[in-house]
């Protein structure tokens, strides 16, 4: 392991079995950061989706597989309606981009998970199409969770396994871990090893809690905005220097 010069600062170079295969990412602190600026919430959230637009290519860089972001919970809803319409739009202006620049995002499947009934018709279809067009894309699948709650997707799993039992296609005894993972909006996808949540709070909200049963945590003091190549590579230092046992104590790192 080791650290790398390339444009912009320095990269870190680990080796594969060190190297987490899915990342989630809990992007905290738009807001915060505006306010120390003197400036509107939506402004802390446009600078927060460009972090994200860059976090994609540094972990393209860095041969990460997975990245799940989380970008807007089930109960992001009751905040202002200026707020939730601005980080629609932005949400919008994203979509589009990756259609203009396709050569760019040619590496990048994009998946949103999360429930998007109640998302905008035309918010819908965009995603729809991205998703379609960027299905065959083997670089890194990039999860955005959109109106994303973790007990939400569990209840949603629960439901269509109940659906499948209540129809006989399923017996009780046959639900497995395995199954309820295959249930999930993540299903097919190995589960986040490293979980990181910027802005200095300490808790995972609702994120992926299922799936985080034995994810590392690295939790950093900067506001999502300010999050770039530099603290990734902080992050990732720390997973690699983690021992992963899983429960069994022979498990650990040689």
């Amino acid at each position: 392991m080791g650290l790398s010069l390339y444009k912009g600062g320095y990269r870190l170079i680990m080796e594969e079995k060190n190297r987490p295969k899915h990342i989630g990412i809990i992007m905290d602190g738009n807001g915060r950061w505006a306010k120390k600026r003197g400036m509107p919430r939506t402004f802390g959230h446009k600078a927060g989706a460009k972090a994200f637009r860059e976090l994609v290519k540094h972990c393209l860089e860095r041969k990460i597989p997975y990245l799940t972001v989380y970008a807007f919970s089930t109960e992001n809803w009751k905040r202002p309606q200026e707020e939730v319409d601005a980080i629609m739009k932005l949400l919008r202006d994203y979509l589009d981009e990756a259609f203009q620049h396709e050569d760019e995002n040619k590496d990048i499947c994009v998946k949103v998970i999360g429930s998007t009934g109640p998302l905008a018709p035309d918010l819908r279809e965009k995603i729809a199409r991205l998703e379609e067009k960027t299905k065959g894309n083997t670089g890194i699948t990039v999860n955005i969770a959109l109106n994303y709650g973790g007990r939400d997707e569990l209840v949603h799993a629960f439901r269509s396994l109940a659906e499948q039992i209540k129809e006989g296609s399923l017996s009780p005894d046959q639900v497995t871990e395995d199954l309820i993972s295959d249930s999930l909006y993540t299903a097919g996808q190995p589960d986040p090893d490293l979980i990181i949540r910027p802005s200095g709070e300490l808790r995972l909200s609702n994120f992926l809690i299922w799936q985080a049963a034995y994810a590392e945590f690295v939790f950093m003091d900067v506001l999502w905005p300010d999050f770039g190549a530099k603290e990734l590579d902080q992050a990732l230092e720390e997973y690699a220097g983690r021992s992963r046992r899983f429960g069994d104590i022979t498990a650990a790192k040689s």
